[in-house]
């Protein structure tokens, strides 16, 4: 499954309600897992980003998809890297003319 990145922020509306934070990351879990994908890993962090998230989706669209709904909701916003891992980078390589 296609891995990817996702460097999130709090809104205003999301910091306001940060004590409800835990409660919309178990929610986007359960939305990832019903959409066919998986949270691999959950960071909080300091610095330009509040939070990095490491995923995998079906495939682009499942994704996109998933990450709209959840900034529809108006808690976060996201930037999404798509990931390769380093057999996928590899063969990317060897594929060069």
């Amino acid at each position: 499954m296609p891995t990817y990145i996702t460097l999130v922020n709090y809104t205003q509306k999301g910091i306001e309600n940060i004590k409800e934070s835990p409660a919309r990351l178990d929610k986007v879990k359960k939305a990832m897992k019903a959409a066919g994908g998986e949270f691999k890993a959950f960071y909080l962090t300091m610095g330009h980003y509040d939070m990095v998230v490491v995923s995998e989706a079906p495939n682009d669209a499942v994704y996109a998809t998933t990450m709209l709904a959840i900034g529809a909701a108006g808690a976060v916003r996201s930037e999404t890297l798509k990931a390769f891992t380093e057999k996928e980078y590899r063969e990317i390589i060897a594929s060069l003319p």
